[in-house]
């Protein structure tokens, strides 16, 4: 983790007030090939921890096969994403990163990557007096195409 911080003028022209940027690692440990992860609290945990009320967030994957986005955090509805992610760029089709005359990956895992495009890699959110900035149903979601692994997120906060 690092943090530097800067002076900006204040927007009510009282003179200069401290901005910080913080970076941080967010270590996700995923136990199957194909999971869904709810991040939302540790990643409002973090902003807690650095005591940031008003800013920005952003959450990066550090993994081509692990994707980011955000919906509702409810069984039924987790089960339609990886089903649908299935059926729209399927496992068992002939995807030539899994062909060795093509490609050097002996994971077969062409789809991982596919679907993970679908999906996106980083999420912006604002941070308002302590909080994320959600919808009354929304969930931060991690999409593991590609597992189990260890998982790196980037994290970095710039506010006050």
């Amino acid at each position: 983790m690092k943090a530097s911080s800067a002076a900006v003028a204040s927007p009510k022209g009282g003179g200069l007030e401290t901005v910080r940027v913080v970076t941080e690692t967010l270590r996700l440990v995923t136990d199957k090939r194909c999971e869904l992860y709810n991040l939302t609290e540790r990643v409002a945990e973090i902003i807690k921890r650095h005591d940031i009320k008003e800013g920005m967030v952003l959450l990066s994957s550090l993994h081509t096969t692990l994707a980011l986005f955000v919906n509702e955090w409810q069984t039924a509805l987790l089960h339609d994403v990886k089903a649908m992610l299935e059926k729209v760029v399927s496992p068992r089709d002939d995807w030539r990163h899994n062909n060795p005359d093509h490609s050097d990956c002996d994971r077969h895992n062409a789809h991982s990557h596919l679907q993970a495009t679908l999906l996106g890699h980083a999420l912006p959110f604002s941070v308002s007096k302590g909080k994320l900035v959600l919808g009354q149903f929304q969930a931060i979601i991690a999409a593991e195409l590609d597992g189990p692994r260890n998982r790196d997120l980037a994290v970095q906060i710039i506010g006050r």
